[in-house]
């Protein structure tokens, strides 16, 4: 006996999916960025490209400047230049770890001990920015004038006599001496030092603190075990908030200082006002950008984090 079975009836052509309309709305966050790439090409890219042209050009302000490809000019301001390029880092470098140093416990005050003062400390913190720069500058030739009451201390202290021998001061001077220098540049920048240390501060959960009690931590253990680690993208921040613009700064090494203790920002600011070698200042600027590129960089890979605040 055969059995017969029905033919399967025939596939019938699948219709082509038809793809969702796109939506207006799915452009709109393009067309805010629009606004911020236009002003970083304008007032960002198009001034860099103006200056990598002008740093390898060749002539004077009055015949006029040529683009030649003269990159010797990079080498001839590192070779004359080089001692602002070192003196630069250093200020800056000392700056950036007394604003660590200060900024720390002040930042961990505001954010596990302020209380109520919370809102008030953060005030005071971001106060010096309600005046001018140049002004609170400038202040501290009044603080550190000779015969004024924070000499008179120091010296009382004895404190000239060891900051002398170091190098850091001249005798019974303060002013026009690299020890100047560093407190302007500290002053300037510690509230870039504080401001990310508390925001990191602030989001350490404080039941890890509480749990690193009940494991018989003590204090001091809990701060380097738990709550530095915790706060490291603040650490990491404030310290290129505050060495970055530090290592370029020039009005503190001009009002503070003197001709021994010029920064690179002083070279660069001479070349461009009142030398006028244009391809000089351009060349110590890109020189300048790439060692901090550099540095930056190599310090945020040995940092061991990248979730900065």
């Amino acid at each position: 006996m055969t059995t017969l079975t029905e033919a399967p009836p025939p596939l019938s052509p699948t219709a082509p999916e038809e793809k969702p309309p796109r939506r207006p709305g799915r452009l709109v966050p393009y067309w805010l960025l629009l606004p911020g790439i236009l002003w970083l090409l304008v007032f960002f890219a198009l001034p860099m490209i103006y200056q990598a042209s002008t740093s390898v050009q060749t002539g004077s302000l009055e015949e006029g400047y040529q683009v030649t490809w003269h990159f010797a000019t990079y080498w001839d301001a590192l070779s004359e230049y080089w001692p602002q390029f070192l003196r630069s880092v250093a200020y800056a470098a000392a700056a950036t770890v007394l604003c660590l140093l200060l900024g720390y416990p002040l930042a961990y005050l505001i954010a596990f001990r302020a209380g109520r003062w919370r809102n008030l400390i953060m005030i005071l913190v971001i106060a010096p920015f309600f005046t001018s720069f140049l002004i609170r500058t400038l202040a501290w030739k009044t603080i550190l004038a000779d015969g004024g009451p924070v000499v008179g201390a120091l010296n009382t202290l004895h404190v000239l006599d060891i900051t002398s021998w170091l190098g850091w001061t001249s005798g019974d001077r303060v002013l026009a001496t690299p020890l100047a220098v560093v407190c302007g540049l500290t002053y300037n920048f510690l509230p870039f030092m504080i401001l990310p240390l508390y925001s990191s501060l602030e989001r350490i959960d404080g039941r890890l603190h509480e749990a690193a009690g009940d494991l018989y931590a003590r204090p001091w253990t809990t701060f380097r075990k738990v709550t530095f680690p915790l706060s490291m993208p603040g650490v990491v921040s404030g310290t290129l908030l505050t060495f970055i613009p530090a290592a370029g700064d020039y009005v503190n090494a001009d009002l503070l200082g003197s001709t021994d203790t010029r920064m690179v920002g002083n070279v660069i600011q001479s070349q461009f006002l009142r030398i006028l070698d244009y391809p000089t200042a351009a060349a110590l600027s890109f020189i300048l950008m790439a060692a901090i590129l550099v540095m930056v960089t190599f310090y945020i890979r040995k940092s061991g984090t990248e979730d900065l605040v």
